[in-house]
């Protein structure tokens, strides 16, 4: 099981959901629906839309299953001075990864958002790179990533992180991976 990771600077703190974050349950929700409902986060992963406030919560109380179990390891992006989450990490494990892609081998996924005013300020280049570092030093060395070939501040952020283009995935996504 994936050890939480906890990064943090001046203005950032990534995260698993904590015991703490029970205190604060409903404003996580809301900030997951901020994200996830933001037009500027969707227009490359529109399928990602929560529509309401009951399907955040729902999201999240997934996440929070899914973490204890294995399967997700979601992770946010809490911006200090804001006191909100602006952005969302989810690490996907090899054998969810297999119950919904057709591969010749299964790495962990990650997948990340962010809101849409947090967009072009090079919070994932940041981040990217030490989650990176954090998942290998845990041994997870093999890391995929689907990205819509035409998000290509997307692109740019994983190949920051030290990620390759591997193959065509789909009509419209590529994948990437770290090795």
């Amino acid at each position: 099981m994936l050890k939480p990771i906890l990064l943090e600077n001046d203005t950032l703190l990534i995260h698993p959901f904590r015991p703490e974050d029970l205190d604060r349950f409903e404003q996580l929700t809301a900030d997951i629906f901020s994200i996830l409902s933001d037009d500027t986060t969707l227009k490359f992963i529109p399928g990602k839309r929560l529509n309401s406030l009951q399907e955040a919560e729902l999201f999240l109380q997934t996440m929070i299953v899914n973490y204890h179990s294995g399967h997700n390891y979601i992770h946010f992006i809490s911006h200090k001075q804001l006191g909100k989450v602006i952005g969302i990490i989810d690490l996907i494990s090899p054998e969810v990864a297999s119950k919904h892609y057709q591969m010749d081998h299964y790495p962990f996924f990650i997948e990340f958002y962010l809101s849409g005013f947090a967009s072009g300020c090079y919070i994932m280049t940041g981040v990217l790179p030490l989650l990176i570092d954090n998942l290998s030093d845990q041994g997870i060395v093999q890391i995929g990533a689907v990205v819509n070939r035409k998000n290509i501040a997307a692109r740019k952020v994983l190949e920051k992180a030290n990620f390759t283009f591997k193959t065509q995935f789909d009509l419209l996504q590529d994948l990437y991976e770290t090795s």
